[in-house]
């Protein structure tokens, strides 16, 4: 389509083409995006509104650089606040450590060491608050579905783009989300 501005924000709920992704986050994860939708909708939303009007006052709109790209972000501000409104009330918390610590769960920090005897260190959690420099991997990633309800020194292999991996669980913790 000619013309049609292909950058635009998404929900990726509504990706025909992805796996529905899973409702957990964490205590951390909620709150992080509670201060996000905080941000958008008392800070960065006033301001835009306000940016959009100062703009819209000087005259024709048609040719105004000031108010068009303003009135874009405005909407794409609004657009994500409905979004994260949205999800927070779809998303499950879990506040509570698993009865089982000794087993990989929702929320677990494990250790693992591959065939070569390189260690990796990951944390799982919800799909909303992944983070590639921290290690933190979805869920629903084929490595957290793989460990999930492994023991300590379980052996796991999951297919990779260089082919098949087996890794060592060699430790698992859990942080109390109350503390």
């Amino acid at each position: 389509m000619k013309g049609r501005n292909m950058t635009r924000w998404r929900d990726p709920a509504k990706d025909p083409r992805q796996e529905p992704k899973s409702n957990l986050i964490t205590v951390e994860g909620a709150d992080r995006l509670r201060g996000i939708l905080d941000h958008l909708s008392r800070v960065k939303r006033p301001a835009l509104s306000t940016k959009v009007g100062e703009a819209a006052a000087l005259g024709d709109r048609s040719e105004n650089a000031d108010y068009t790209y303003n009135k874009k972000e405005l909407n794409r501000v609004i657009a994500r606040i409905r979004y994260l409104t949205k999800r927070l009330d779809e998303l499950q918390v879990v506040d509570r450590l698993p009865e089982d610590t000794e087993r990989v769960f929702f929320g677990a920090f494990v250790s693992l060491e591959d065939e070569d005897g390189e260690e990796l260190a990951l944390r799982i959690v919800g799909h909303d608050e992944t983070d590639t420099t921290k290690r933190w991997i979805s869920v629903d990633a084929p490595l957290a579905k793989a460990l999930l309800g492994k023991h300590l020194d379980d052996e796991v292999s999951v297919a990779a783009p260089g082919g098949e991996t087996t890794y060592l669980v060699t430790a698992i913790a859990y942080r109390d989300p109350r503390a």
